[in-house]
Formats: C-alpha cells, sequence, structure tokens
C-alpha cells in the first residue's frame, strides 16, 4: 500500500476543510485548507524536479515545525523521494555523521540553522525553495509507488553510539497511520495540538499521518513551550495531545482548575518516546482527569504495543500488540520465554522497516527469521500487558545476577525531591559491575540516607547502587530519552 491514495482522502476529498494553523514566519498564524496543501506541495514538487531530483534520490531537511515541513513531506511522497529527516539540536558530531552516510543531494534548512551544516555539503534555503515553488505549476506530479518504496531514512537517536539509517518504507507508514487513526478512534472531528518535532517518527508517523489519514485539524507549533502550554489549551482546545513524559511532567505545573478544563475537553492524551513513570501517570490523572495512553515504538518499527483506547491503561506498561505486530519475549539463547519472565523483545509485522542503510552486518544482526530483535528488555504479563525495563545494553551484570537499571530508576523517583534519575553500570574489581544512580534532585526535600534505606527495604541486596552521583539534569535526546554515554564519569 502507497501512501498518495491515502492522503488523497483528505488532500482531495476534503479539498475545502480547514487542515492546519501554524505560526506565520515573522509573527501572527496562518491557516491553510487541504485543498492548498496540495496545490503547495504540487509546486514544491515541480521546484524539486527542476532542481534535478529524481525518484528514489535522498533529500534531507534540517528545520523546526513548520509549514514547509509538511510541504516537503508530500512533494517526496509525490516525487518517490527518500527524506531524510534530521534532529535540529544535533550539531558538528551527529551532522557529520549522519550527512556522510546518508549522503543526500541537499539539505533544505533555514538560516538561522544553516550554519551548523558542515562544508561540502549543498545547503537550500527553505525560504528561497518556497519562493522559488510558489512560481511553479500546480498540477500534481506523482511517480507509482507500493507498500515497498523507500519513503525515509530516519536515524536512530544513538544513545550509546554511532547512529544508524533506518529505510521506512510507505507501507510501514500506511500501516502505521492506519493501524493508530483505528485504534485510537481518530476522526475529522478531532483537533491535535502538535508541539513534537517533525525529524522525529512520534510527530511524523504518528502525528502527521494521522491528521492527513483523518481529515482532523492540525495547530502546528515550533515546539513545545510548557509557558504557554495553558494558553495554547486554552486557545486552542485540543481533543488530542501526543507527547513525552517530560512534557507531561511540566503540564503537572499547571493550575487544577486550569488542567481539569483541559482534561475536560482532552479525548486522548498519548505518551512515548521514553519511559513514563506510573507516578507521573497518576498524578496527570488526578489532576486532569484523563487517563495518559502510552505506547511503545522505535524508529526501526514505529509503533509496535499500546494501551488499548477502549480498555484498562495500566501505569506502567505499554500495553498490548497492536493489531498488526507479533510480539515475542526471548531468552539470551533466542528461545522463547513463559509469560512473566524477562526477556528481550522481539517484533515482526509490516511496520518494521527495511533495514539499515548500507550496514548489511548491523542489519543480519538485528533480524531473526523476519524477527526484529528491538534490543529492549520487557516482560509479558499472563494477560498479555508488556513491561519495559531498559535496553539489553543498559543490562547491569553483578556477581553473575542481572539488574535492570529501570526497575531501580522507578523507586528512585518516588522519593521526595528526585526530579530525575538513571542507574548505570560502573566497573568493579569484586563483581564486575554495580550499579550506580544519577540523580537531579531538589537539595532541601532529597534525604540520600533515607532514599539508602528505602531501597535497601525494596531490593536485593546485589541491586543496591553503590553511590549517588547529583547533577543539574540528565543529558536527554530531544524527544526525553536520557543518553547515558553523556553522564559524568563515576568518581569513585
Amino acid at each position: 500500500m502507497s501512501l498518495l491514495p491515502l492522503f488523497d482522502v483528505s488532500l482531495i476529498s476534503r479539498a475545502g476543510q480547514s487542515a492546519v494553523t501554524c505560526d506565520r514566519v515573522g509573527g501572527g498564524v496562518v491557516d491553510f485548507t487541504f485543498g492548498e496543501l496540495e496545490l503547495r506541495s504540487n509546486q514544491l514538487a515541480h521546484a524539486l524536479r527542476a532542481r534535478g531530483l529524481q525518484r528514489g534520490d535522498r533529500l534531507a531537511f534540517f528545520l523546526q515545525n513548520r509549514l514547509e515541513v509538511i510541504d516537503l513531506w508530500l512533494a517526496g511522497v509525490k516525487l518517490g523521494l527518500i527524506i531524510v529527516p534530521v534532529n535540529v539540536l544535533y550539531r558538528e558530531r551527529e551532522l557529520t555523521h549522519i550527512l556522510a552516510d546518508a549522503a543526500p543531494t541537499a539539505v533544505v534548512t533555514s538560516g538561522d540553522l544553516a550554519g551548523f551544516i558542515p562544508p561540502g555539503v549543498a545547503i537550500w534555503d527553505v525560504d528561497a525553495l518556497a519562493v522559488a515553488a510558489s512560481a511553479q505549476a500546480s498540477t500534481r506530479w506523482a511517480v507509482p509507488a507500493d507498500a515497498d518504496t523507500p519513503m525515509a531514512l530516519i536515524y536512530t537517536s544513538g544513545t550509546t553510539g554511532a547512529s544508524k539509517g533506518a529505510v521506512l518504507t510507505q507501507g510501514n507508514f500506511a500501516t502505521n497511520g492506519l493501524t493508530l487513526v483505528t485504534a485510537w478512534a481518530i476522526t475529522s472531528a478531532d483537533r491535535y495540538l502538535a508541539a513534537l518535532p517533525l525529524f522525529h517518527v512520534h510527530g511524523l508517523a504518528n502525528g502527521l499521518h494521522g491528521w492527513l489519514f483523518s481529515g482532523c485539524h492540525l495547530r502546528l507549533f515550533e515546539r513545545f513551550e510548557h509557558a504557554k502550554a495553558a494558553q495554547w489549551f486554552d486557545e486552542y482546545r485540543p481533543t488530542l495531545f501526543f507527547g513525552v513524559p517530560a512534557m507531561f511532567i511540566r503540564m503537572l505545573e499547571l493550575p487544577p482548575e486550569v488542567a481539569r478544563a483541559i482534561g475536560g475537553r482532552l479525548r486522548l492524551a498519548v505518551s512515548g518516546s521514553a519511559p513514563l513513570p506510573a507516578d507521573i501517570h497518576e498524578k496527570f490523572r488526578q489532576l486532569y482527569g484523563s487517563v495518559i495512553l502510552e505506547r511503545y515504538g522505535m524508529t526501526e518499527t514505529l509503533m509496535n504495543v499500546g494501551n488499548p483506547y477502549a480498555g484498562e491503561r495500566r501505569p506502567g506498561t505499554v500495553g498490548l500488540p497492536l493489531a498488526h505486530v507479533a510480539v515475542r519475549i526471548c531468552d539470551e539463547a533466542e528461545t522463547l520465554v513463559p509469560p512473566g519472565t524477562t526477556g528481550e523483545v522481539w517484533v515482526k509485522g509490516p511496520n518494521v522497516c527495511a533495514g539499515y542503510w548500507r550496514r548489511p552486518e548491523a542489519t543480519a544482526a538485528a533480524w531473526r527469521d523476519g524477527w526484529f530483535r528491538t534490543g529492549d528488555i520487557g516482560v509479558c504479563a499472563p494477560d498479555g500487558y508488556i513491561t519495559l525495563q531498559g535496553r539489553r545494553s543498559d543490562l547491569i551484570i553483578s556477581g553473575g545476577f542481572n539488574i535492570y537499571p529501570r526497575e531501580i530508576e522507578e523507586l528512585l523517583l518516588e522519593r521526595p525531591g528526585v526530579r530525575e534519575a538513571t542507574v548505570i553500570g560502573v566497573a568493579d574489581p569484586v563483581r564486575g559491575e554495580v550499579p550506580v544512580a544519577y540523580v537531579a534532585v531538589d537539595a532541601a526535600q532529597f534525604d540520600e540516607a533515607a532514599t539508602v534505606a528505602y531501597l535497601r527495604s525494596q531490593l536485593a541486596s546485589f541491586k543496591q547502587p553503590k553511590g549517588f552521583v547529583r547533577v543539574d539534569a540528565l543529558p536527554r535526546t530531544a524527544l526525553g530519552k536520557v543518553q547515558k554515554r553523556l553522564l559524568p564519569a563515576w568518581p569513585g
């Protein structure tokens, strides 16, 4: 299944319907219909053809959220391009690696970001490209495509090393979007507040496609700003909001009466891209009267698992396998384990990418007989709910015992004064590795001795952190994942 016929349900069938409101460059807001988006993307497709781009060519963008990102995505589908979204927070090391690896024809960016692009890479200014497109014909240019047609080259977050490019096809995006629109009951009556970055699959594959497939209305913001959240929610009155845990944590700061009003209009709040602590899930329910739906996906697979829309949204779990996905939990011998047993999460389905770009060895290592090895550690309950316990690469083996950092992290986040917490393994001459906790705390509330005593009452002795390292904040990716490799060295 290709994407354009699915987009056309909105672009053509709803041509006169208001589609998106976004901030105008230079101030103010502007609104566009689906029909206007169709014409804009047709014009951009002609402009890109005039610059020599053809089916299968790679085109990168390095942009904050703005309407032109949507134009690029639609034009890319129509031309059969492979779009390479690049995280706007990346700088020299990450940009050099990704752009050398993907080797795009050019990078579309803005004047304020162009200076970060490494020398030798062609830069196309987004505003100049928009002007050029406005002079082009508005007739549609569309190349044939199917489910196997590559659509995007999206790089993993690289939390433990150099990022790899996942080759995502039109079929991957089509399957994911259709599944979520159905599972989450998204319709043209919804109003979607979009503050997630469109360079990431959360905002792109879930948000953008959920909007286009359903024909709902989109309010696009450049980025999430917690100081403006109350105003945004009051003025736009969304029924849908997709976020990451850090956003929901900041939203807990709003006054109860404001939060309750927002929750009363909010049909669905979805959290993903990083683990949502169970206590945040409960605090949000109490404050907003709305139960967050947590789900689990990856760059390589889009969405795999989700708590049900019309069933129990169980705190601390990522829910049940989605309709198109098969999930199994396997041990180190690559053998299926029974419910309640910890192991690596394997997935299979039309959502899984076609492999890693120019990485045959990495591709071979990640697939087993059609199953993708996620590298995530999890456990499946007898009733099918899946709980994640961290990355396989984060596993700490201490004296022969396996320690899963998330178990300790969840307990730390329950303690007064602990804002953030992560646990890593450090070398130990006797036990091989021991856990060490890195915490960002409010010093007036945090009692380290009481925290140690609490952990001793809750955890086996070999799981006790050897020590605590206090930091101002944990290093995170743009979507909130902790970058453990950037933590300061353990001084012990």
